[in-house]
């Protein structure tokens, strides 16, 4: 991010949002406010129709993070964590009664953010409160009477490794949190014209001041997130989502890209 500025993927990831409800109808995912809180004319959310395979992968992770929300709240969890919250509109469709939200973010995302809700008319319910962080700068740090669910979309590509471990060491720290989060696969493991898509997508967010620092492999993060006592580990990469979300049996189990993954301590 550039000092005094908005994420600017953030912007984007809400935008690819946006695009999902009126390309596929919310076919994958359904949020109500996506196009709302944006703010832009449908014309301009529909420059980002060519991108589909990155439209439909954020759509399928927020289908899987809240469908595990879903079922945390069944088992008692009342408390969710966004990390990293940009323009998700969870915390004002929440449909529990009795889950409080904290948006933890950049201070000048977050901003940013509370002038688009304000902008667009969307209420900002007393169950939700903010927290300003910087992560690569500080450590996170939250009071919680109990176990609580923390969504983390969109953000460890572009945490060092260290920050992103730190983070999973804090919500470790109690047992019965529970985290989703997304990672990605090295260029280096993917076929020549995927790695070159990566690449560019890698270069264009570079030049936003947001580069890509982190990629990781599933057997690595299964072993440190095995190593800091999580268990339940479901991680969908390429070939789950395709199945599970698209009705697409036919990708091959090997096939490296974006993941999407599930976590209970």
């Amino acid at each position: 991010m550039r000092t005094g500025e908005p994420s600017r993927t953030a912007m984007s990831a809400a935008r690819y949002r946006a695009a999902h409800q009126i390309l596929e109808q919310g076919k994958i995912f359904k949020d109500d406010l996506a196009v709302r809180v944006l703010g832009l004319p449908e014309e301009e959310l529909l420059a980002d129709a060519p991108r589909r395979a990155m439209r439909v992968f954020i759509a399928a992770r927020h289908r899987f993070a809240e469908d595990a929300l879903a079922a945390a709240v069944g088992r008692g969890v009342r408390h969710l964590v966004v990390l990293g919250a940009g323009l998700d509109t969870f915390a004002y469709r929440n449909p529990y009664p009795r889950l409080r939200v904290t948006e933890v973010d950049h201070p000048d995302t977050q901003g940013w953010k509370r002038e688009r809700l304000a902008a667009a008319g969307i209420e900002i319910p007393p169950s939700v409160t903010y927290r300003g962080v910087d992560f690569e700068h500080e450590p996170l740090s939250l009071e919680s009477d109990g176990p609580a669910f923390f969504l983390w979309l969109g953000v460890v590509p572009y945490l060092t490794r260290e920050s992103c471990l730190e983070t999973l060491r804090f919500i470790a720290e109690r047992e019965g949190n529970e985290v989703v989060f997304d990672y990605a696969q090295s260029p280096a493991t993917m076929p020549p014209d995927r790695r070159e898509q990566l690449e560019a997508r890698a270069s264009r967010v570079a030049k936003l001041g947001e580069p890509w620092l982190t990629y990781s492999e599933p057997p690595e993060i299964a072993a440190e997130l095995t190593a800091l006592g999580f268990s339940a580990i479901t991680d969908l990469g390429p070939s789950a989502l395709a199945a599970r979300y698209f009705g697409r049996p036919d990708v091959p189990p090997s096939t490296a890209g974006g993941h999407v993954l599930h976590a209970v301590r």
